[in-house]
């Protein structure tokens, strides 16, 4: 694999661009996807909200300054994107941001892409009851394995924080899970 700091320069230079950016994108499509499709649930949404991520990634490299990892600021604006995404389909449905979350994790059994069984369905709805920051947390952190440094220059959030909010979400799910 190509050095970070190699693939940001070409990725600057108008040269070198196109070839950097497919890199780019055959390295990190994947883990991108799925950190998405842990936010979004739904496949085609998930392809969507990447490519905006991409594309926003395009336009904004020359305003990376190389103060966070290049994964790091991509997993920022995918997440962001991915937030941003819900919100705007929960208005154009009419719908409260809980009310969707709910009827994503419900839509997930029909959706062909999901290969969870029972137990993966009870975690995605108790997912669903979390509050965003905690949601990300928690799947950053289960599902990624990411260390905490990691999320914490993702999210922008001390690594204290993060774990307090992992905590909680874990409390939350088990209580839930034990519940219903």
């Amino acid at each position: 694999m190509i050095a970070e700091e190699a693939l940001v320069k070409e990725l600057k230079q108008e040269s070198t661009q196109a070839k950097a950016f497919e890199v780019l994108v055959n390295t990190y499509k994947e883990r991108l996807y799925w950190h998405i499709r842990r936010i979004v649930l739904n496949h085609d949404d998930a392809d969507d909200v990447l490519q905006n991520t991409f594309i926003k990634v395009y336009r904004n490299i020359g305003g990376f300054k190389g103060e966070s990892k290049l994964y790091s600021w991509m997993y920022r604006i995918a997440t962001n994107e991915a937030l941003t995404f819900l919100k705007q389909k929960s208005k154009k449905m009419g719908i409260s941001d809980e009310a969707l979350k709910i009827s994503l994790v419900e839509n997930l059994q029909s959706d062909v892409y999901f290969e969870g069984d029972k137990i993966q369905l009870k975690l995605q709805k108790a997912l669903a009851t979390l509050p965003d920051k905690q949601k990300l947390v928690f799947t950053m952190k289960y599902f990624q394995e990411m260390k905490y440094d990691e999320i914490s220059e993702v999210l922008e959030t001390s690594v204290g924080a993060l774990k307090a909010s992992y905590h909680l979400a874990v409390k939350k799910i088990q209580t839930h899970l034990t519940t219903n």
